[in-house]
């Protein structure tokens, strides 16, 4: 009996430290809910998402018990650095779910679609953020854009979805070619290696220069197209705006977590030697970017495509990060910022999903007045608002200085300054709306309420808006107060890199 024991003890002991135990708990609830799915014919949404929820929550605790262990094998590492951004994607599933579900009810689309593709994105991004060689991080970036181009056209009545969808199909399709060139030519190159730190002692730089050169314009290129860098964005405002709000918000935060992972990996340890050439190449696209993004969104009238452009400008402030390349705060920097980033963008969502259900528009002019029929709707764009233009004392603010700060001393001398100058460009479009709301009224009557159900019980169920306002208040106090909690964040942050 004690044999038995000890050995069950070892198995679990074993089973736990598997590097890649928080990705298989996710497939199997994906097989669980597809498999539910076509079981019951009832559609039981409180089953499909509480496996969603439970699956989840289990695998980011499951990741934090082995964040102590860092493991190395033939496809995958692990370190903190990895396992840093594979718990921020886990996070962003959990505060993300519960708002497309309800939006899915109210729309009556289909239930398990849903969680499902979400899962399948989820786990495409966690597998890109620890994936070791050249193979596995193309599966698992085409894997996220395929998941992540059938949530776009989730809607599949609405036109504006439909070509949101064969947008980005198409986009998508032509950065990754350009990627895969970009990939070969390193697989040629150092005599047929793939593990990235193999492909760096196969590779005579000194040989094949203009190759190298080419290979590494081939990688910026496609990766610059993922991440939505000038002026490579054009898919972003059409592809935001004809998505579901639920899919935009998943869009929004899923690209800035994913991609900088395996960006920094990719570049950090296949061209050391070409560090210079691609900083400045980088560096110009970032500067760009964040011109762009906030000048252009100073004039849309749509709040989704207003939206879309900040997000290309914040993945200009994020590579500042990348950058800097300073394994204890160059890069820490980085992790801190965009942990903030998700907490405030995902609840900026949080206001604008309820908003949408309710009067079926996305017009800024809409939200005139919206003091006088939602006071709740205009607190949380008052919490979060300012913390995503920088203002002072919100989190956003902290999470710049740091971030411009490390940027600046790194010697990002050109991007740091328009950084500001351009954060202080973006409180004029968040005021706006904050504005909006509390002067007078449209002219309109009261704006339609939408009867909404709760994500967790039967649709045959109708509930109060209280869930729905508990989220957004949770989601801005937490966007707001984690400034208070900078510091021990950058401390954990520290020392992260592979």
């Amino acid at each position: 009996m004690n044999d038995m024991n000890l050995s069950l003890s070892k198995l679990i002991s074993t089973l736990v430290r598997l590097p890649i135990l928080p990705e298989i708990i996710l497939i199997l609830s994906l097989v669980a809910i597809l498999v539910m799915d076509l079981l019951d014919r009832q559609k039981n949404t409180k089953l499909l998402y509480k496996i969603f929820l439970i699956s989840t929550s289990i695998s980011a605790g499951v990741l934090l018990y082995q964040w102590q262990f860092p493991i190395f094998l033939e496809h995958f590492q692990t370190s903190n650095f990895n396992n840093i951004f594979r718990f921020f994607l886990l996070i962003r599933s959990l505060l993300s779910v519960l708002l497309s579900a309800d939006y899915i009810l109210c729309s009556k689309m289909a239930l398990a679609e849903s969680p499902s593709f979400e899962l399948a994105a989820g786990l495409a991004g966690m597998v890109l953020c620890f994936a070791n060689d050249l193979v596995t991080i193309y599966v698992s970036l085409e894997f996220l854009a395929l998941s992540s181009c059938f949530l776009s056209g989730y809607t599949k009545l609405d036109i504006r979805s439909n070509e949101a969808s064969m947008k980005f199909l198409l986009m998508s399709g032509a950065s990754s070619s350009l990627l895969l060139y970009g990939f070969s030519s390193l697989y040629g190159l150092s005599g047929g290696q793939l593990q990235l730190d193999a492909i760096v002692g196969g590779i005579p730089f000194n040989r094949y220069a203009p190759i190298i050169y080419l290979s590494v314009a081939s990688i910026t290129v496609g990766t610059a197209f993922k991440l939505s860098l000038f002026p490579f964005h054009q898919w972003t405002p059409d592809v935001y705006e004809g998505s579901p709000t639920p899919v935009v918000a998943f869009f929004s935060v899923t690209s800035k977590v994913a991609a900088p992972a395996s960006f920094t990996r990719l570049f950090g340890l296949i061209f050391p030697y070409l560090s210079n050439e691609w900083h400045i190449a980088v560096g110009l696209l970032a500067t760009f970017s964040m011109i762009v993004g906030n000048l252009i969104a100073v004039t849309q009238r749509s709040v989704k495509r207003m939206l879309a452009y900040p997000s290309i400008s914040q993945i200009g402030y994020i590579m500042i990060g990348v950058l800097a390349a300073d394994s204890e705060n160059g890069y820490a920097s980085m992790i801190t910022y965009t942990f903030i980033y998700i907490l405030m963008n995902l609840g900026t969502f949080a206001r604008i999903i309820p908003f949408g259900l309710r009067t079926g528009t996305d017009n800024i002019r809409d939200y005139t007045g919206l003091y006088m029929k939602d006071p709740v709707l205009t607190f949380s764009p008052v919490l979060r608002s300012p913390s995503l233009g920088g203002i002072p004392p919100p989190s956003g603010f902290f999470g710049k200085l740091y971030l411009f700060w490390h940027g600046w001393k790194a010697g990002s001398y050109p991007s740091v300054p328009v950084a500001l100058v351009t954060s202080v460009i973006s409180i004029y479009y968040y005021l706006k709306i904050i504005k909006l709301m509390f002067t007078g009224n449209n002219g309109r009557s009261d704006t339609p309420i939408t009867s909404r159900q709760n994500s967790l019980v039967s649709p045959s169920i109708s509930i109060s808006k209280s869930s729905l306002e508990i989220a957004m208040i949770i989601r801005a106090l937490a966007s707001t107060l984690s400034g208070i909690f900078i510091d021990p964040i950058i401390e954990i942050t520290r020392n992260t890199f592979f």
